[in-house]
Order: structure tokens, then C-alpha cells, then sequence
């Protein structure tokens, strides 16, 4: 759970953070919308694209080993992120901190999948998850306190210590376990997924930044994503040691829980976002105080989700995680109602209720997926479902950001001509852009902050949109495909089907 905890940390505090990054120097970087994305964004790549392999090295070297320099590498990477001069060097080095959470995250799945036996792991998965809340709530009150006293790379030099008491711990009381016939590693789907997805998004953020997705310069990176990831399928479905097996998602359960979780977190990452920019940029909360405001978003989950197989035994996973759906993406076009003046309990009330919602959902597709595949395949069952939700999360900052960011531009072109014609462009990026040329005019610049605001309002309205729409195909989807009510006593298990057939022994653990 420490570990889990510094990876996921980590986001929760960036996402507080963007506002500073993108003040000029030496207060920030001077980062663009762009650049911010990416900052995300490589993280997240780098961590979904070589999830697969992660998985598998931790199946067969084992998963305590594996977790140990993973997590090693995180914490280097977060010092040598502290201390990033450039934007460019920030995204470098985030890059390098996906690679160290891509073998930190599948393996704590897997070890939980290990140590626990089947009718226990509800609750640890529950658990699992509500480790995330934690990280989600300590996250953004930290960045906040940090950013209030300290310079913005105190948000990953904060990482360093946690990260060292977390090697000593794992050392110390994780117990080993590995597959005993593990596969052999595929680089070469790993190296086509990892293309695929950089040049999809990509695509879909220089998109956002012009404003034209029928550039040339969006069409060919997209287009050349789809095509490298059709061949990434391909690849996987014809080699006879896969990084992702195919077969797996023949089940329907499993499908419907890996997509479950990809639409979830593609909606969730992409407001997430905006919020921070809502509640700093045009509501004027400082970090702390904007960190202090998404508590709820995170203590519901923190408080639910370990509850939520109780939930799951009276009416049924598909229920349950449908009913969720519905819950957050109501809670999203609720944002459509928000502006300025908008109560700040109302602001609250929706974030508890979207962090209930959510707390309902990823536990039992969690489960599902877990306990789909053979023990022994712990390690690539987790990468599969970590994978779901970091490309789902990466593309929801990069498919919601630049909506944002083209809704934004197409309101504020028509009031920037007061400004350079040389400094247009840059101050219609996004609202920090504008509201930083405002500021550079003095007192002539106040007539753009207006306009600033309410172009921001209008572009988080029809991402809040996009967001609900995709939460609630999420809902139909788990609807349809996911295990119904459980059978009642002496009736049988309601299970998730096992691939491969019925449970095979526990994989071999090693002192």
C-alpha cells in the first residue's frame, strides 16, 4: 500500500500544481497548456506502454524484487524532476518516473492476489483501492502546503523520503512469489504500443492547441497511431508469447470490466483537470485551498470502497458498478450549472457524490478482472488492469484537455485584439495564457480578465459534457456484460469465468 500510495501520489499533487508550472520563472517553468499535458501525459505513457512487460518481468523474476527497483527508480526520477530547469526536461524526467510506477503498480496487485486467499481478496481489493483515495486526499493538501512555503519541485522531492522508508518496509515483510512457467517478454508489442499510443495523443493535443483537427499535423499522428496500434493487435493475436493475450478478452466479464474501468477514468482524469484550473484561475483559491476542496472527491473513496463488496454480495457487481456510473456521470454535467458565483457546498456536494459513485465502480471491476485470469498470472492480469486505467486516464487528459482547450480558443480569439499580434496565439492557449497577458498590460488588461472567465466556463461546460456522455456508455457497458446478482446459498457461486479453466494452484512463494 506504501507504494502504491507514492505513485499515485504523485499525480494527485501535479494536478494541483499545473497552475504554478505554468507561471513564468523563476515562481514556475512558464509550461504551456501543451506542455502541461504532457507532463501528464508521459507519465502515463510510458507507464501503460510498458505495463505489459512489468507485469510479466514480475511473474517471472518475482514481484518483491520487481517492486524494489521500481520503486528505487521513482524516487531517483522524482529528485532529478525537483530539480527540472524546462518544461522539457519536467516531462523527461516524468517519463522516467512512469517507468519506475510501471513496475511499482501491477506488482502490489499482484502480491495482494498472492497473500490472499479468493473469498479475501474482495477486501483487500477494496482496500487496494481506497489506497488510492488516500493518495488522492493526502495529495493535493500536501501539494498545496508545499507550493505555499516551498518552490513548485518541492511537489516530487517530497517523494524521496516516503520512497525510502517504502524500500525498507518491502524489504523487510513482503513476502516473494512468482509464476513458476512464465512466458517469454514480447518487446516488440511492447514497442508498437508504446508508438501507437504516443503518436495518438499526440495528435489529439496538437489538436486542442490549434484549435483544427483537420490539420495535417493532428490527421497524420492520429491516424498513424490507429493504424501502429491495429498492428499491435495483430502482433499480439498471431506471436505465440504475447505481452497481452487476446484470448483474455473473449470473456465477456473481463472485457466489459477492462472497459469499465478505461471509460471511468478517461472521464474522472479529464475533469480533474479542469477543476484545479476552475477553482484556482477562476474561483481564486490558492493550491491549499484547492486541495482542501477536492478532499471529498477522495475520502468517499477512501471510506466506501473497501465497504463496496458488501454492496456487491446483496445486489450484484453489474448493479452496483452501473448504478455508479449513472451516479458520476450525473455528477459531471452537473458541472454545466457551474459558474463564478456558484455556491462552493454546491461544488462539494458534487464531488462527494461523483468520489461515492466511483467508490461503487472500481473495486468490483477490479475484482472481476483479478479474478478472471490464473493465479500464477497475477503479475499480467494487474498490468492489464492498470493499463486500462492509465491509457483511459492519459487519453482523458489529452481528448478532454484539448476540447477545453478548442472550446477556450474559439470564445477568446474575438477579444485579444487588444494585444501584440505576436502574443495572440500564446494568450488564447488557455486561461492562465490569457490571464498572464492580462497581467503583463496592467490596468488595460483587466477587460480581457472577464472574457477570460467566462470562456473558460463555457469550454469546461462542453468538456463536462463529453465526460458524462462517456461515463454513461461506461454504465451500458458494464450493464450488459458484467456478473449479475449473486446466486443465493446452496445455489452456487456467481463468478467471473476463470480463462484457462477452473482455479490453478497458487503460484510458488519464497521466503
Amino acid at each position: 500500500m506504501l507504494s502504491l500510495l507514492i505513485v499515485v501520489l504523485d499525480n494527485s499533487i501535479l494536478n494541483v500544481a499545473v497552475k504554478t508550472i505554468a507561471l513564468p520563472p523563476p515562481a514556475g517553468l512558464g509550461a504551456s497548456q501543451g506542455q502541461l499535458e504532457w507532463a501528464i501525459n508521459a507519465y502515463a505513457l510510458v507507464f501503460a506502454g510498458l505495463l505489459f512487460t512489468a507485469g510479466l518481468l514480475g511473474d517471472r523474476l518475482g514481484r518483491r524484487r520487481v517492486l524494489l527497483c521500481g520503486t528505487a527508480l521513482f524516487g531517483v526520477a522524482s529528485a532529478l524532476a525537483a530539480l527540472s530547469d524546462s518544461p522539457v526536461e519536467l516531462v523527461v524526467w516524468r517519463a522516467v518516473m512512469g517507468l519506475g510506477a510501471a513496475f511499482v503498480m501491477p506488482a502490489t496487485l499482484a502480491v495482494l492476489m498472492n497473500v490472499f486467499e479468493r473469498d479475501e481478496q474482495p477486501r483487500a481489493i477494496g482496500i487496494w483501492v481506497g489506497a488510492v483515495g488516500v493518495a488522492i486526499a493526502v495529495g493535493p493538501v500536501t501539494g498545496g502546503l508545499l507550493l505555499e512555503h516551498f518552490w513548485w519541485g518541492s511537489i516530487f522531492l517530497v517523494n524521496v523520503p516516503v520512497v525510502a522508508v517504502s524500500l525498507a518496509a518491502t524489504a523487510l515483510v513482503v513476502p516473494e512469489s512468482r509464476d513458476p512457467a512464465p512466458g517469454r517478454l514480447d518487446p516488440g508489442g511492447v514497442a508498437l504500443s508504446v508508438v501507437g499510443l504516443v503518436l495518438l495523443v499526440y495528435g489529439i493535443i496538437r489538436g486542442g492547441e490549434q484549435a483544427d483537427f483537420t490539420d495535417w499535423g493532428v490527421v497524420l499522428p492520429v491516424a498513424g497511431g490507429l493504424l501502429v496500434l491495429t498492428g499491435f493487435v495483430l502482433h499480439e493475436r498471431r506471436t505465440a508469447h504475447p505481452a497481452l493475450d487476446m484470448g483474455w478478452f473473449r470473456v465477456p466479464a473481463f472485457s466489459a470490466a477492462v472497459c469499465g474501468i478505461a471509460l471511468v477514468f478517461f472521464a474522472l482524469m479529464g475533469v480533474t483537470f479542469f477543476t484545479a484550473f476552475y477553482l484556482q484561475s477562476v474561483r481564486g483559491f490558492t493550491p491549499l485551498e484547492t486541495g482542501l476542496l477536492l478532499l471529498p472527491l477522495a475520502v468517499t473513496q477512501l471510506v466506501f470502497a473497501p465497504r463496496s463488496r458488501l454492496v456487491v454480495r446483496r445486489f450484484g457487481a453489474r448493479a452496483v458498478c452501473a448504478a455508479g456510473l449513472l451516479l458520476v456521470a450525473a455528477c459531471m454535467a452537473a458541472f454545466t450549472a457551474f459558474d463564478d458565483a456558484t455556491p462552493i457546498w454546491a461544488v462539494e456536494l458534487v464531488l462527494f457524490a461523483q468520489g461515492t459513485g466511483m467508490a461503487h465502480v472500481m473495486p468490483p471491476v477490479t475484482v472481476t478482472v483479478m479474478q478472471s485470469l490464473p493465479r500464477e498470472k497475477a503479475g499480467s492480469g494487474s498490468a492489464v488492469n492498470n493499463t486500462f486505467r492509465q491509457v483511459g486516464g492519459a487519453l482523458g487528459v489529452a481528448v478532454l484537455g484539448s476540447v477545453l482547450s478548442a472550446a477556450y480558443r474559439s470564445r477568446i480569439e474575438g477579444h485579444l485584439g487588444m494585444l501584440p499580434p505576436g502574443d495572440r496565439a500564446a494568450a488564447g492557449e488557455s486561461v492562465e495564457a490569457t490571464l498572464a497577458a492580462a497581467d503583463r498590460l496592467g490596468a488595460a488588461g483587466e477587460a480581457l480578465v472577464a472574457p477570460a472567465h467566462a470562456a473558460f466556463l463555457h469550454g469546461m461546460h462542453v468538456t463536462a459534457l463529453c465526460s458524462a456522455a462517456v461515463a454513461a456508455a461506461g454504465a451500458a457497458v458494464v450493464a450488459l456484460f458484467l456478473p449479475g446478482r449473486p446466486a443465493r446459498p446452496g445455489g452456487g457461486r456467481d463468478r467471473p469465468p476463470r480463462v484457462g479453466g477452473e482455479d490453478r494452484p497458487r503460484a510458488v512463494r519464497t521466503p
